[in-house]
């Protein structure tokens, strides 16, 4: 998986290719998908929910520019194993998923993997972000918006970045919002396609 579909395809961050080498996803998708584990797709997990494709989860993750010292947010937690990989790369990890079957399950890989003292799952709406834990040294989503949510935007730390796809809900592109003093400065990176962002209410 790293060397086909991560480095072969541009992902030269190697904190990042040796966080996703580290993290078992085998543990964070359902039993009769196993085998498939490490294929270069997004696979359901229930919920009309997918974990990511391998190569997406990483340049999020490469995008997001992590040091290791931050504290970071992670918007839709779904199977919980782009916390894990986030967990690999930061200090602190709040990942927040709305559909509460999907946390608890999520809860658990995160522990098996053995990831659950630097992973919190809080059950929220993840566009309003977390504000009681702000601000973060990077913001991760993996659900698509129109436009990025305000509140994450301002729960950025200064220097810091918001990866999130955007578009409709078939065409979009991953893009990188960066805090700034004056504001934000934004960037694509990559084409994707990921389920959308829903707020509650």
């Amino acid at each position: 998986m790293v060397e086909h579909q991560l480095r072969a395809r541009g992902i030269e961050d190697e904190r990042v290719l040796e966080a996703m080498a580290r993290v078992p996803r085998e543990l964070f998708v359902p039993e009769e998908f196993r085998e498939r584990a490490y294929d270069d797709a997004a696979l359901p997990i229930g919920a009309d929910q997918t974990i990511s494709q391998p190569y997406m989860v990483a340049r999020i993750c490469a995008e997001l520019h992590l040091r290791g010292h931050e504290r970071v947010l992670d918007v839709g937690t779904g199977s919980g194993y782009q916390a894990a990989v986030l967990a690999e790369l930061a200090h602190e990890v709040h990942s927040l998923e709305r559909i509460p079957e999907l946390a608890a399950h999520a809860r658990v890989s995160i522990e098996r993997a053995g990831y659950a003292g630097r992973v919190t799952v809080h059950v929220a709406d993840g566009t309003q972000g977390l504000p009681q834990n702000a601000p973060f040294g990077g913001i991760a989503v993996a659900a698509a918006a129109s436009d990025p949510p305000p509140p994450l935007l301002d729960q950025l730390d200064v220097g810091a970045r918001l990866v999130i796809p955007v578009g409709s809900r078939y065409q979009q592109v991953l893009k990188v919002f960066e805090r700034t003093a004056e504001g934000s400065v934004e960037f694509g990176v990559v084409p994707c396609r990921f389920v959308p962002l829903v707020e509650d209410g």
